[in-house]
C-alpha cells in the first residue's frame, strides 16, 4: 500500500466534504509548500511531489471566467501553482472559447499563450463548435497548425447535442486524425450561474453507440461527476469513455468510484483555476489506493490515453 505519512487525520462521520476541506487545507497547503522548495542543485522545482510523484493534469483552462476573477486566472499564477504542485503536464483549453464566436482566433491565442508560459508544461487543446460553418478546417489546423494531439468540447454553452450528425462528423473526423475529444458535461454548478446565462449540463447519452459505430474514438468527460453516475457511468465505462476527478464528491471518492468503473478510465483532473487545485489533490489522498492505482490515476491513465 502507499505511504500514507501525508494523510489527513481520520474524518468524524457525518463530517461534510467542505467542513472536511476547511479543516485540512491548511495542512495541505502547507506540504504543497513544503513541495515547492524542494529543488535539484542549481535548478528549479522538481516534477513529482512528497503525495507520490508526478501529476498530469486533463481539465486546466487559461484565460478569464465570463462571470467572476479566479485567484489564478493570469496565467503566470496558474504556472506556478501546478509547477509548485508537482504538475509536470496541464492539458489546457480556454475560456473564450465558451461565448466567442471565433473559434480560430481564441486556438490562436491559447497555443501563443502555452508556448509563452511553458510549452514544456501547457499541452493546448482547441475547441471546436461542429455547427459553424468551417469546424473541419479549423480541427486540421488544430493538428497540422498548432500540433494538437486532442480538441475540447463545449455541447451546452454552444447549443448542440452530441446526437446531432454535425457532432458525430466531428467524432469520426478526429477519431481518423488520431485526436482525443474531450466533453465538457458542466461548467459551473446550476445555483451560481447567472441568470441571464442558465446552462444546462450535457447529455452525454448518445455516447456508447457512437463509441461502438466510430472505430477508433477516444472520449474523455470533463466535470462529469456533478450529474453522472449510475448504470450511465457503468456504460461508457464499458465503451472505454475515460473521466476526470475534479469534480468527484464524497469522502474516499476515487477509491468508491473505482468499485464502479475499471481503474483505467480515471484520470487526474483540477479545473484549475475555477476550482481550488489543492481540492483535486486532497482526492488522491484521502482514498487509499495502492501504488500501481495510484499511479495509474496521476499519471498513467492520461499518457495512455494520447498514446
Amino acid at each position: 500500500m502507499m505511504e500514507r505519512s501525508h494523510d489527513p487525520a481520520p474524518v468524524a462521520p457525518g463530517l461534510s466534504r467542505r467542513r472536511f476541506l476547511r479543516r485540512t487545507g491548511a495542512l495541505s497547503l502547507v506540504t504543497a509548500a513544503g513541495a515547492s522548495q524542494v529543488r535539484p542543485e542549481g535548478g528549479e522545482a522538481k516534477g513529482a511531489d512528497a503525495a507520490g510523484g508526478s501529476l498530469v493534469d486533463t481539465n486546466v483552462y487559461l484565460g478569464r471566467w465570463p462571470f467572476r476573477r479566479t485567484v489564478l486566472d493570469q496565467g503566470e499564477a496558474l504556472r506556478e501553482k501546478l509547477r509548485a504542485n508537482g504538475v509536470t503536464e496541464a492539458w489546457a483549453g480556454h475560456f473564450d472559447a465558451l461565448l466567442h464566436k471565433d473559434l480560430r482566433a481564441v486556438n490562436d491565442r491559447l497555443t501563443e499563450a502555452c508556448r509563452a508560459l511553458d510549452p514544456a508544461l501547457f499541452r493546448p487543446v482547441g475547441s471546436l463548435h461542429p455547427g459553424l460553418p468551417d469546424w473541419r478546417g479549423e480541427l486540421d489546423r488544430c493538428v497540422e497548425v498548432h500540433g494538437m494531439r486532442a480538441i475540447r468540447l463545449h455541447p451546452n454553452y454552444h447549443r448542440y447535442s452530441l446526437a446531432d450528425a454535425g457532432t458525430e462528423a466531428l467524432l469520426a473526423l478526429a477519431a481518423e486524425r488520431g485526436l482525443l475529444v474531450q466533453i465538457a458535461v458542466v461548467m459551473e454548478e446550476e445555483r451560481t450561474q447567472h441568470p441571464l446565462v442558465s446552462v444546462p449540463p450535457t447529455d452525454p447519452a448518445p455516447l456508447p453507440e457512437q463509441m461502438g459505430r466510430i472505430p477508433g474514438l477516444r472520449v474523455q468527460l470533463l466535470n462529469a461527476f456533478r450529474t453522472l453516475r449510475g448504470l450511465p457511468l457503468a456504460s461508457l465505462a464499458r465503451r472505454g469513455v475515460a473521466f476526470e476527478i475534479a469534480m468527484l464528491e464524497g469522502m474516499e471518492g476515487i477509491a468508491s468510484l473505482l468499485r464502479e468503473i475499471p481503474v483505467g478510465c480515471l484520470c487526474f483532473g483540477s479545473y484549475a483555476p475555477n476550482f481550488y487545485f489543492e481540492s483535486a489533490k486532497l482526492k488522491l489522498r484521502e482514498s487509499v489506493l495502492d501504488e500501481t492505482v495510484s499511479e495509474a490515476v496521476r499519471s498513467g491513465n492520461a499518457k495512455a490515453l494520447l498514446a
